[in-house]
């Protein structure tokens, strides 16, 4: 049986064209100036009727990348080290070894990646002088300790979510990587890989909705995806995982961060509980948390209850309310009818406007290895990156636990 988790990789406003659309920009530049390229509908939708449903735009070949590097994989037990593969390899690294423990793990990877050499071990990787970057996607209490190996071997580490699974381990991590000035990176890829989200950091930095104020977000994933094996057995056991606020909740706590632009942030206020699996005890599958920090405040909501009819692993939302509008995200599904997912409204002091972003470039392939190169942090934040790991820790550590009548 494979040890490997599967989550994730995720109306009518009226007749609304690029004229009007264009008329409304003009009647909030003396407020604030936005690039068009960041408001710009995709050419399918210029001239939409009203009540139709626009089909999706496939994204822009992306800009090459600037910078070369070579990395090696340690630990494949969870599928989203595929797309943190493929980020670095955008960027322009080239994949040259990877190691896992489990035989079967292994042998799916190689018939994927046949040209990259399987390492006899993870010294051998780590050893290797020619490597400057460990992507790793291992068991997640796992994934600490390892990292703090990788910035020991002067290596520059990326991390799947979450990568931090407790108070003690942050600690200890934040002090090695002090003493190392590697990069400690985490994929929070629900803002730093879904174009929604980075068309929405745009708009946000451009001024589209004012002041940010809040961030909501409802982040429902679904317990087995079709046609996937079984869940492992550290997918259901808090002490390997950390916890549902600590894991997916990760990503939320990211991007409250980044959307407010908050530096300081603490927990408000945190619940979990373990509602519909009792046959694994030692499980969550629901919890909430009340965020706040010096630029704004947040609140996530995280569960694994995702119904089959969707279609898609969850139906991921956020909702930046801001001082002159708000923006909603429907990141991997838009069950009011239109295709596909990376669907943006936006609501000013005009009108309110649908943006499809599926032809948003993802820069964090590019920035992230530039980081790697130049010793720079354009890609992700390190204390930010620390920050959010801190968040959902503490929420997790100080959560009331639920229990609700069967």
């Amino acid at each position: 049986m494979k040890a490997v988790s599967t989550d994730s990789p995720g109306e009518r406003l009226g007749s609304f064209n690029r004229r009007t659309f264009l008329a409304g920009l003009a009647g909030t530049s003396a407020a604030f100036a936005i690039p068009e390229s960041c408001l710009a509908f995709a050419a399918n939708h210029s001239q939409a009727e009203p009540g139709s449903l626009p089909e999706t735009k496939a994204p822009e070949p992306p800009p090459p990348p600037h910078h070369k590097i070579r990395f090696s994989v340690i630990g494949i037990n969870h599928y989203h080290v595929y797309g943190q593969i493929a980020a670095v390899q955008r960027g322009g690294g080239e994949m040259v070894s990877f190691y896992a423990k489990e035989p079967d793990l292994s042998a799916e990877f190689q018939k994927r990646f046949p040209q990259v050499k399987r390492a006899a071990s993870e010294d051998e990787i780590l050893n290797d002088p020619s490597i400057q970057l460990i992507v790793s996607a291992i068991i997640p209490d796992e994934r600490a300790p390892l990292g703090i190996r990788v910035m020991q071997h002067g290596k520059d580490y990326l991390s799947d979510k979450p990568g931090i699974t407790s108070l003690e381990q942050l600690a200890q991590v934040r002090k090695v990587q002090a003493q190392t000035r590697r990069i400690y990176a985490i994929m929070y890829s629900e803002r730093l890989e879904v174009r929604a989200a980075v068309k929405a950091g745009e708009l946000v930095k451009a001024g589209a909705i004012g002041r940010v104020v809040q961030t909501i977000n409802i982040a429902p994933h679904q317990i087995q995806n079709p046609g996937a094996g079984p869940r492992p057995a550290w997918f259901w056991d808090t002490s390997r995982y950390g916890g549902i606020l600590c894991d997916v909740g990760s990503h939320q706590a990211d991007q409250f961060l980044y959307y407010t632009n908050s530096t300081t942030a603490d927990v408000t206020a945190s619940q979990v509980a373990n509602v519909a699996h009792h046959d694994h005890p030692n499980f969550q599958d629901f919890g909430d948390m009340m965020l706040h920090g010096n630029g704004g405040a947040g609140y996530v909501r995280v569960d694994w209850f995702t119904p089959d009819g969707l279609g898609t692993w969850g139906d991921g939302r956020l909702f930046i309310l801001g001082t002159e509008g708000y923006i909603e995200l429907r990141k991997y599904a838009d069950i009011a009818g239109r295709k596909g997912g990376d669907h943006l409204f936006l609501v000013d002091r005009h009108q309110p406007r649908y943006i499809n972003c599926a032809d948003v470039d993802l820069p964090f392939g590019r920035q992230f290895v530039s980081d790697i190169v130049n010793r720079t942090q354009t890609g992700q934040d390190q204390a930010q990156a620390f920050l959010a790991a801190e968040l959902v820790l503490k929420a997790q550590k100080q959560a009331k636990v639920l229990t609700f009548r069967p």
